[in-house]
């Protein structure tokens, strides 16, 4: 066995210590201190270059070790009858569960499924056994309605409620936050809550009625810490809404389940996943309840998505399932590449699924239970963000619970902040988005979507007389009138006519981060629809290739990320060759691109050059340091670096050419694409 590969490894690498890496990193650092290497996370905390093992940790409970997370696809076509071709399609590819979004739900992005009647819910369900897979009801303020139609569907098909795992969905305090609204005081919420529970005690389904749901949170901007705060938050005022209605149910905790994000950041979402389940099982502790398992769903960012270059969605979604089902997710949902785009096709659902199914039958992750227990940077990062979370859910506590929070404004204006802070840093590409910000394609394939189908139904303008929400009379009559015929529309209790909300709170508004950019990138495809080429700049390259190629292909990428289209860019013979070549590309902006030895022999002539050619406005590729005044005096009225405000810059080079559209239309523009 002497040739064996592992007897030659040198000691001295088995047995490198922590002062090691030190001494190898000073000496890459090169004199600069060491606390580069240290950042920073959106919640205040520290993120350190390397931490020490844990071995005083010990696994989490969660989902056990051997068992896979439930693969969850979402289905949103409209029309039944394709929405049931979906289904079956996504079940026999791997799919073991289903979020049906209806189209009331405030995540059906304007698509979602229309269903009326139980016969409708039979068509969109027909060849699905219920008893095997999970289902998940994304409804909005039609939760009752739609729960009442499945308890119908159960009713009318002779399927056994305690064999199915049903979530209703229903985020009472989320719903408020998006719409800005609500329409019923606490003691009303609390009846129509209880007594839903009340009815599915009775007939004995198990389903989960209400869910925190992260997505609003996330969405909207939250970090990590905010939406675990504000989840949690949720959850205690459910609680407390249970035990208002049903002081003598022994276990309010089984009818919450939860939903988190699951994003880019692999380690973050890995933490967060594990310190939800931390702050839940102190939550229980507090309120006296037995220590029950939550049940944990996650789902991809919509956040993170881009429709600019979206193949690149296809990896972000990668690492977010990744870190879902490390973390220990009972359910998993990633979104289709395309569905910041329009509505996902097949092919785009197909690959959603196909990355758990390898995540799971491939690399086999969920073998072991809580593998990131002892990891050093895993464990700081998920002991910070239950600090974190803990400090903002008690400080939303001192505001009497989340619901008053919210009516003050004070959870909006906190996320509120976040976003800009991070929308500043995107502008600044200090938080880079690959195909956006950082490297974009102008000449990207179009990725194809579906066209949204659906049609209008006739439905009852009249509503039935209902009961009283109180011992689940009020949703077994929704049963019974649905089993009589009845349509939806007859059995929701607002918005009818004459009816106004009960009071309003500040709005939350879901944002994508790339939605800046690709508004830039929106109106420069369209100034090509009107003239046949993208709008363009010149770069005005000095010296030789070596010398500028490198910042060249950077300030190239920098002004793609708004539509602008770099010519030029060659090795010029002289001056005069410079100026000709500016001339002949049709731009009528220029930018000097060399290195900083380049600038201070050839760059104040060139900027004076091209000013005199013509050039409408100039900029330099590069921070100007001590010949500033020179270069600005040359001409030069613009310098791009890395660091600098790129979106502002971008959005005033539109401007300049013409194409640029007024504030209003931008803020109109956001609000659609978001």
């Amino acid at each position: 066995m002497t040739d064996c590969p592992f007897v030659t490894i040198p000691d001295s690498f088995l047995e490198a210590r922590e002062e090691d890496w030190w001494t190898a990193v000073d000496a890459a650092l090169k004199g600069a201190d060491r606390s580069r290497l240290t950042g920073r996370s959106e919640d205040g905390f520290s993120i350190e270059p390397i931490y020490k093992r844990r071995g005083d940790a010990a696994p989490q409970a969660g989902r056990g070790a051997g068992v896979p997370w439930t693969i969850v696809q979402r289905v949103d076509l409209p029309s039944v009858r394709d929405a049931n071709a979906q289904i079956l399609e996504d079940l026999n590819g791997g799919a073991g569960g289903l979020e049906l979004v209806f189209a009331s739900s405030t995540i059906s992005d304007g698509n979602g499924i229309r269903v009326n009647t139980v016969a409708d819910l039979g068509q969109l369900l027909d060849g699905v056994l219920l008893d095997l897979v999970t289902l998940r009801i994304a409804a909005g303020h039609e939760w009752a309605p739609m729960l009442a139609m499945f308890a119908a569907h159960l009713s009318k098909t002779g399927l056994d409620p305690k064999t199915v795992s049903l979530n209703a969905g229903w985020d009472p305090l989320g719903w408020n936050a998006q719409r800005g609204e609500y329409w019923f005081d606490r003691e009303m919420v609390s009846a129509r809550i209880c007594d839903a529970v009340a009815a599915l005690d009775e007939i004995g389904c198990r389903a989960h009625v209400l869910e925190p749901d992260g997505r609003t949170w996330h969405n909207a901007g939250a970090s990590q810490a905010e939406e675990l705060a504000c989840v949690m938050a949720a959850a205690i005022e459910y609680l407390r809404l249970l035990e208002a209605g049903l002081p003598n149910h022994t276990a309010p905790q089984n009818r919450i389940g939860f939903t988190l994000t699951a994003d880019a950041d692999q380690i973050g979402t890995i933490a967060k996943a594990r310190a939800a389940r931390r702050l839940w099982a102190a939550i229980l502790d507090g309120c006296g309840l037995d220590q029950t398992p939550m049940r944990l769903h996650m789902q991809s960012s919509y956040r993170m998505l881009t429709t600019n270059d979206p193949w690149v969605n296809l990896l972000r979604n990668t690492v977010a399932a990744f870190s879902a089902g490390i973390g220990g997710a009972d359910t998993v949902a990633v979104l289709p590449f395309t569905g910041s785009i329009g509505l996902p096709d097949s092919f785009a659902r197909r690959l959603s699924r196909n990355t758990q199914s390898i995540l799971i039958e491939e690399s086999n992750l969920h073998m072991v239970a809580d593998p990131s227990a002892g990891s050093g940077a895993i464990e700081a990062r998920t002991e910070q963000l239950v600090e974190a979370a803990w400090s903002m859910l008690q400080d939303i506590e001192k505001e009497g619970g989340l619901f008053k929070a919210l009516t003050k404004g004070i959870v909006q204006n906190r996320i509120a902040a976040t976003a800009a802070a991070r929308g500043e840093k995107i502008a600044r590409r200090l938080r880079p988005i690959t195909g956006v910000s950082e490297f974009p394609d102008l000449f990207e394939k179009p990725v194809s979507v579906l066209e949204n189908k659906a049609l209008d139904v006739q439905l009852s303008a009249a509503r039935r007389e209902l009961p009283k929400p109180s011992d689940g009379s009020f949703l077994k009559a929704k049963i019974a009138a649905y089993l009589d015929g009845a349509d939806i529309c007859e059995l929701i209790t607002i918005g009818g006519p004459g009816s106004a909300p009960a009071g309003t709170m500040e709005r939350i508004h879901a944002q994508r981060e790339a939605v800046p950019f690709e508004i830039l990138r929106e109106q420069a495809e369209l100034a090509k629809l009107k003239t046949g080429q993208l709008p363009g700049i010149f770069l005005a390259c000095l010296g030789s290739l070596s010398e500028f190629t490198a910042r060249a292909t950077w300030t190239r990428n920098a002004f793609a990320a708004g539509g602008i289209e770099a010519r030029g860019g060659d090795v010029v013979a002289s001056l005069d060759d410079l100026v000709a070549a500016f001339k002949a590309s049709g731009a009528r902006m220029a930018c000097i691109v060399s290195s900083d030895r380049v600038y201070a022999d050839q760059a104040e002539a060139a900027a004076k050059a091209l000013k005199a050619a013509g050039a409408s406005h100039l900029y330099l590729a590069g921070k100007p340091g001590e010949l500033e005044a020179a270069l600005t005096g040359a001409g030069v009225d613009t310098y791009l670096y890395a660091g600098g405000n790129l979106l502002s810059l971008l959005g005033e080079a539109h401007e300049r050419l013409g194409i640029a559209k007024t504030a209003e239309d931008n803020v109109v523009k956001l609000e659609a694409k978001s």
